[in-house]
């Protein structure tokens, strides 16, 4: 039992933003490219280890350029990786089963994502964790237009990188420079702030979700 408390507590502290940030480049390029391209890479940190990643740069410890370059490329790449699994697995990567890095579930999620949004899930989904990661996945299983597909890929990596980087970024040097607070030293509180928002959308579409499946019930009741 202690071992496995030993072996969580470390895990935590690698998945720690300030633990990936201060490896380096390579890590963060690492570390996205998994989250998106990779199936098992759902559980990976993805806007807060951005906005984090952002902070340090303001704090000089990261070039703000060099990062955006290099994570974007990493986005776009990664979701590509996704395609063309999805797309080579075609309609058996629905049928796979149940693995200790693989939920069935949040593929289901991601595929009820691309239904009702079509091409426009890659864009939506590298905002909503865990749908980010198989968004791609079912657009290729579902065979979207490679150029679609790569069109949306290009603009959706840009607008999340940039969107969660320069957010940080500026939000750091801004609480600095005018009210003498140091992000990089509350980054719980940063963590904490954006896991919270980036949950929101899917939990506003689930309460959506179940209030028209009320609605619906409510409705045949009164035919009935």
């Amino acid at each position: 039992m202690e071992s496995l408390y030993e072996l969580l507590h470390q895990l935590k502290e690698y998945l720690d933003p300030r633990t990936i940030v201060a490896a380096g480049y390579l890590v963060l390029i690492l570390v996205v490219f998994a989250e998106t391209g990779l199936a098992m890479g759902f559980f990976l940190p993805g806007d807060s280890l951005l906005v984090v990643a952002g902070i340090f740069a303001a704090r000089g410890d990261l070039n703000v350029f060099v990062l955006l370059f290099a994570l974007f490329v990493a986005a776009v790449v990664g979701d590509a990786v996704g395609y063309y699994t999805g797309s080579k697995l075609g309609p058996r990567v629905f049928t796979r089963q149940k693995s200790l890095f693989f939920r069935p579930t949040h593929l289901e999620k991601a595929r009820a994502f691309y239904e009702k949004y079509g091409g426009k899930t890659i864009i939506i989904a590298r905002f909503i964790p865990i749908v980010r990661t198989f968004a791609p996945i079912v657009a290729g299983a579902a065979q979207m237009p490679y150029r679609q597909f790569v069109f949306f890929n290009v603009l959706g990596g840009f607008l999340w990188v940039f969107s969660m980087i320069l957010a940080g970024y500026f939000l750091g040097s801004l609480l600095r420079d005018q009210f003498g607070i140091n992000l990089d030293e509350h980054i719980e509180v940063v963590v904490v702030v954006v896991v919270a928002l980036s949950l929101m959308p899917p939990l506003i579409e689930y309460l959506k979700a179940r209030r028209e499946k009320r609605l619906r019930r409510q409705a045949g009741d009164v035919q009935v």
